[in-house]
């Protein structure tokens, strides 16, 4: 019997899927670390590259011992570090943040998905990695005035139970009174501004530098669905006379050098868009209010249809990496 059991497709899978993420992390680090002005912004991201940057080539052995080919991912072509701020000071720690805010459901849906014991201590590792550096993110912006927080609320008295099925009516008629959201439906719609309102900013900045015309044009489209995004949700906090989120500082600057590749940039505008179709799905399942629930469905839509329009990009640029694929059993037999 063998001292361990070979990789399973999801093993295979999710190791690839984490190769992918961290080779390309690791690349913003360093044009971030490089271009950094703030000396405690700069050692949170130079204390997580270097706890990050083990695990790329642990996964690379686990490759190579296994007969598998070593993914390409993200390389030094990739980044530019001597190339001008292409943000303003804080959207390095906003970005790394949502970074790790992906990474922390990743990896725990990677371990529920992985049986060798060496494959989830991997996993278990990045997840306690990840949970320190969002939080060290977290107090970072708190600390800097640059994280806004969500709305306070008078605490419940007691607990009650809902008798009346209009309280899942929303806005979809007129004539009809909706009631205010509930603090869960706040949760999700907060989060749902604020991650597009950063990753509005991060995909303004890739519109000014990409290089392809059609990368420049789909990033401005990215940036419109997410400026339609924050605007209806924004409204929805208003008319409930609920305080929405202002995100102050990490604006893009005026340069329109790229300090990465269209192909880096690409990927990561898709990483952020099935990020945010999770988190829509996730809000549409706990929203309770029938209108909440189908303007997410909406932005889903709108966001998938994004996504696979920027697969086509990829794929017709030689940019998106083959994921390992299962035995094509026709072609074989």
């Amino acid at each position: 019997m063998p001292e361990k059991p070979g990789l399973t497709s999801s093993e295979l899978g999710t190791l690839w899927l984490t190769y992918q993420q961290k080779t390309m992390i690791l690349r913003m680090l360093e044009y971030f670390i490089e271009n950094a002005d703030d000396e405690q912004a700069k050692n949170i991201m130079g204390d997580l590259y270097e706890e990050i940057d083990p695990y790329v080539e642990k996964i690379a052995v686990i490759f190579q011992n296994e007969g598998a080919a070593i993914p390409v991912g993200f390389t030094s072509e990739d980044v530019n570090k001597g190339v001008p701020k292409l943000y303003d000071n804080g959207f390095d720690i906003m970005f790394v943040r949502l970074i790790k805010e992906i990474s922390m459901g990743l990896h725990t849906l990677n371990i529920t998905m992985a049986s060798r014991e060496d494959i989830i201590m991997i996993f278990k590792d990045l997840t306690a990695i990840t949970q320190k550096y969002y939080n060290a993110c977290t107090q970072y912006l708190i600390e800097k005035g640059m994280h806004a927080r969500p709305p306070y609320v008078s605490m419940p008295k007691k607990a009650e139970f809902i008798t009346d099925t209009s309280y899942l009516r929303g806005g979809l008629n007129p004539l009809t009174r909706k009631r205010t959201m509930n603090t869960v439906e706040v949760a999700y719609m907060f989060h749902a501004i604020e991650t597009n309102i950063t990753g509005l900013q991060m995909i303004t900045g890739f519109a000014q530098c990409a290089h392809t015309p059609e990368v420049k044009k789909y990033f401005t489209k990215g940036g419109e669905i997410a400026k339609s995004i924050t605007k209806e949700l924004n409204e929805v906090f208003l008319e409930d006379g609920i305080q929405t989120p202002v995100v102050s500082g990490g604006n893009p600057t005026r340069s329109t050098v790229a300090p990465f590749s269209d192909k880096l940039m690409m990927y990561c505008t898709s990483l952020f868009s099935s990020f945010a179709m999770g988190g829509n799905s996730i809000g549409t399942a706990f929203s309770l209010r029938n209108d909440l629930a189908a303007k997410t469905t909406v932005f889903m839509k709108d966001i998938f249809e994004y996504a696979h329009e920027g697969a086509k990009i990829m794929i017709r640029n030689g940019w998106m990496e083959e994921q390992p694929p299962m035995e094509e059993r026709e072609k074989l037999i």
